[in-house]
Formats: C-alpha cells, sequence, structure tokens
C-alpha cells in the first residue's frame, strides 16, 4: 500500500474520532441550553442532572482527546499535517471545558436575578446560537471524508453565526450591567461572555476543518 493511502486512513480514523467529539459536545451544549429555564423554574433535581449529564460528556470527550492523541502518536510522521489535527482536538476539548465552566457560573445566579434581568429567555437564545454552531461543525465533519466542497460551504455558516452571537453578546452585556447586585452582575457577566468565547472556540475548530478539507 502506497505511503499516501495510508496517509488517507489515518487522517479518516482520526476524523471519525473527531465526529465523536463533536457529537458529545453537542449533547453537552443541549443540556447546557435546557439550565436557564430550569433555574427560573428552580428545579433542583432537573439542574442536578444536567449538571451531571455535562460533567460525563466533559469526561468522554477529554477521553476521546487523549485517544486521538495516542493515535497520531502511533503513526508518527505518516501524517504531514497532524499538528493541525491535534490542534482540533485540543480546541474542542476546551470547547467542552467552556460549557462545563458556564454550567457552574449559571447554576449559581439567582433565579430571581434571572428573571428581574430578563435574561433567562436571552441566555437561552444566546446557547442555542452556540448550539447550532456546533450542530453546524457536526455537519461539517460528517461531511470531511465524502465531500470537502460541501465542509468548506458549511463552514462559512459558522461566520454567520459567529456574527450574529456577537451582536447579541453586546445586547446582553449592556443589560447586565443593570444589575443592582455587584455579585450578582459579575457573575451574569461572566456566564454571557464564556458563552461568547466558547463561540470563538467553535469558529477556531471551523478554521480548523478546512484545513482538514483541503488535506483529504
Amino acid at each position: 500500500m502506497y505511503s499516501g493511502e495510508l496517509e488517507v486512513q489515518a487522517k479518516r480514523k482520526a476524523v471519525a474520532v473527531l465526529q465523536d467529539e463533536i457529537n458529545r459536545i453537542l449533547n453537552a451544549g443541549r443540556s447546557l441550553s435546557q439550565l436557564p429555564e430550569l433555574i427560573v423554574k428552580k428545579d433542583k433535581a432537573g439542574i442536578k442532572d444536567a449538571m451531571e449529564q455535562i460533567t460525563s460528556l466533559e469526561e468522554e470527550v477529554e477521553s476521546l482527546r487523549r485517544k486521538i492523541t495516542r493515535d497520531v502518536a502511533d503513526v508518527g510522521g505518516l501524517i504531514l499535517n497532524r499538528e493541525n489535527l491535534l490542534n482540533t482536538a485540543y480546541t474542542m476539548d476546551e470547547i467542552a471545558g467552556y460549557i462545563t465552566g458556564i454550567a457552574f457560573k449559571l447554576s449559581n445566579i439567582k433565579a430571581s436575578t434571572l428573571k428581574s434581568s430578563k435574561l433567562d429567555g436571552d441566555l437561552t437564545e444566546l446557547i442555542e446560537l452556540v448550539v447550532d454552531e456546533i450542530y453546524k461543525l457536526n455537519e461539517i465533519i460528517r461531511s470531511l471524508n465524502s465531500d470537502s466542497a460541501k465542509s468548506i460551504e458549511l463552514a462559512q455558516d459558522t461566520q454567520k453565526l459567529e456574527r450574529e452571537i456577537d451582536i447579541k453578546y453586546r445586547k446582553m452585556v449592556l443589560k447586565a450591567l443593570e444589575i443592582s447586585t455587584t455579585s450578582e452582575m459579575l457573575l451574569m457577566k461572566d456566564t454571557i461572555e464564556g458563552i461568547e468565547e466558547m463561540a470563538d472556540k467553535c469558529q477556531e475548530v471551523s478554521d480548523s476543518f478546512i484545513l482538514l478539507a483541503l488535506s483529504l
């Protein structure tokens, strides 16, 4: 078998692991999007369940990231752009970390603060926009091995979502600054900023996927 064929096989194996990783992140994002409503309803059991799901999924993502690191190390210099593969896996791991961090901060915001600031709906919408972005990443990686041109086209959709997220993020920060209790205001602001930073990480992964699409 030619070394070029071996490289393609190794890349496709790595992409399959990345797909598993993004699926876990997508599920964690969906659990995160439920939190604002659960907090407002003071559904302690629901909050606990969502937090446990997010933590469990983050651990699975970390395990998959370790797997792809081992797999890439095993093939040595066979994959020419192995740095991009590893960087993509580690950035995706960071997204999972953001979800856990945001969930922790969000779960500590008082239900009364969410209601009075009228940011509960906005938070859900902002998180759902990022979940949409993660779903696009899922679509991109599923098409990597079959239609790299489609992957590049789909990557442009994540850029549109990123711009929409930026606009909503700025409006929400201004609303958060009107919260009278300083500790709650800072916690809300940190939560909103964390969601926006997670969206930035999603865009980084999208850009990495384009490089992978061009190399497959």
